[in-house]
């Protein structure tokens, strides 16, 4: 799983920094990733949150019990399902300027950039009801603990968006402003974008078919046994619709900072870009454990051995940091030299790169408690608890929409957004502690024996040394050459020592951990 992942990151990647030479880091590019934005949001209100976290024990559960092996309730859920996003996408793609309208409210509804967003957001908000699809097969498949081609199947939509921007700049005049791009460009990047979404959901099909899964309609759902499901979806709704505020409010407050600089990079694209860069190790290492232990987790939830529930989160916590602390150290120590070497082309340049860089070290030692939350909500979503992750993403969002408001008001155009990166670092620190103590209560006991907190004190020792020598490291080697070669020798030295030093002191730490880690057996 963690190899499809790192495939369908680093092509992601690629695909990214295409896309920032495409239509670079200002209000251009916001028009395009504030859209594209609209679809994902819509989905993850309509049904993904549900299905990430309710469902699968659901279907674990219907296949342990049920006389049919779960059969006939795993065609009624997908019945389900798919009638849902395909109402709610129809009705979206109808309601797309009023959508919009949402994340870019302080931009007149007369502005170029606002109806450009729309006219992207028509072409992008179908793309919900392929993640949707994507979302209940690759459940199906991981109910059955097929987990592979759920990893792997992004990467063919990342083929798709490298090739449609590779081609872009190949063959078109790249624009730079709202007023220069035309039609045939906004057409190649709305139809290029949502078919790469569905390329990768229908890949999905052929595997859940060889998994012995085929679709059958059954709208018999009155009295099939989904009513627990949709009880316990009610507050995954919630959840999710409490996220979708703080990204509502964010959004709206830095497109207000690109509407003011429109050429500087200080808005909603460069947070997105530095905030997607930043997930990436949490993506790779922490969801693909999630996505293994789950079913395992359920399952020990439901036969009531909270004891090795604990257990598991614990090895996940101390296994997954042994990456996520070094990649958030290197994120704060060389956020802008990461944020040149990938950026700083075509459509954008050193100077608008840099904001982006900002943003990315002021999230950087957050990635760590962002990705402990992530995995000890889990704990609760085993229990079938999802009342509580509802509360927990309460208390994160108002500490997070209340930090961001005081940056958006006190705060210059130039660094409102960067100092909104920290805020949401912050509010997840806030959100890791009252998560750890409503689980140590909920499972009977604490997932820290004295093990987990001595591992991580290790861990962060190990980091700081680290990024001292990773910066001193990028400070030595800056200037030696210019442009694009200057970028990379000035990165690659600054990643090399931090590791290095890194591995070293943890080591001399004696952290168990690293074991698991090629090499180091």
């Amino acid at each position: 799983m963690a190899g499809g992942t790192v495939v369908s990151r680093a092509t992601g990647l690629v695909r990214q920094v295409l896309q920032g030479a495409a239509l670079g880091t200002g209000l251009l590019a916001t028009t395009y990733n504030t859209a594209n934005t609209v679809p994902t949001s819509l989905y993850t209100l309509l049904i993904g949150g549900a299905l990430n976290a309710v469902l699968v024990p659901q279907l674990v559960r219907a296949r342990a019990t049920h006389a049919d092996g779960g059969r006939a309730y795993e065609q009624r859920l997908v019945t389900l399902v798919v009638s849902v996003l395909a109402v709610g996408t129809v009705l979206a793609v109808w309601a797309a300027p009023e959508i919009v309208s949402l994340y870019i409210r302080d931009t007149p509804k007369e502005h170029d950039a606002f109806r450009l967003t729309v006219v992207f957001a028509r072409f992008l908000l179908p793309q919900i009801f392929f993640y949707g699809l994507f979302a209940i097969y690759g459940q199906v498949l991981n109910a059955r603990e097929k987990f592979g081609a759920m990893m792997w199947t992004p990467v063919l939509n990342n083929v798709v968006l490298v090739t449609m921007f590779g081609i872009y700049l190949g063959m078109m005049t790249v624009p730079r402003t709202v007023a220069e791009v035309t039609d045939a460009q906004v057409r190649w990047l709305g139809v290029g974008t949502t078919l790469g979404i569905a390329v990768q959901a229908l890949a999905l099909v052929p595997f859940a078919r060889a998994a012995g899964f085929r679709f059958r309609p059954r709208f018999d759902w009155r009295g099939a046994g989904l009513g627990s499901g949709v009880h316990a979806a009610k507050w995954t709704l919630l959840f999710v619709l409490t996220n979708l505020v703080g990204l509502t409010v964010v959004t709206n407050y830095a497109n207000a900072a690109d509407t003011q600089l429109p050429d500087a990079g200080v808005g909603y694209t460069a947070y997105s870009y530095a905030q997607t860069i930043w997930m990436l190790p949490q993506s790779i290492v922490t969801v693909s454990l999630v996505t293994a232990l789950l079913p395992r987790m359920s399952r020990a939830a439901a036969e009531g051995r909270s004891a090795d529930l604990r257990a598991d989160l614990s090895r996940a916590l101390r296994v997954s940091g042994v990456v996520i602390v070094p990649a958030a150290f290197v994120f704060t120590a060389l956020g802008p030299d990461i944020a040149t070497l990938l950026f700083a082309h075509g459509a954008a340049d050193a100077a608008s790169a840099r904001p982006l860089g900002h943003m990315l070290q002021a999230f950087g030692l957050g990635l760590i408690p962002f990705s402990a939350q992530y995995l000890l909500l889990r704990g609760f979503y085993a229990f079938e608890d999802t009342r509580t992750p509802f509360f927990m993403a309460v208390w994160t969002q108002v500490v997070n929409i209340v930090l961001a408001t005081a940056c958006h008001l006190l705060l210059s155009a130039r660094w409102a957004v960067t100092g909104m990166a920290g805020a949401y670092a912050v509010s997840y620190l806030v959100g890791l502690v009252l998560t750890a103590r409503l689980l140590a209560r909920r499972t009977g006991g604490r997932l820290d024996d004295g093990t987990l907190r001595g591992t991580y004190t290790k861990l962060l020792c190990a980091g700081a040394g680290g990024a001292v020598a990773g910066w001193a490291a990028a400070r030595g080697c800056a200037g030696v050459l210019n442009g694009t070669a200057g970028a990379v020798l000035t990165t690659l030295a600054g990643v090399l020592a931090l590791l290095l030093v890194f591995l070293l002191l943890a080591r001399v730490l004696k952290v168990g951990e690293l074991r698991r880690l090629p090499g180091f057996r």
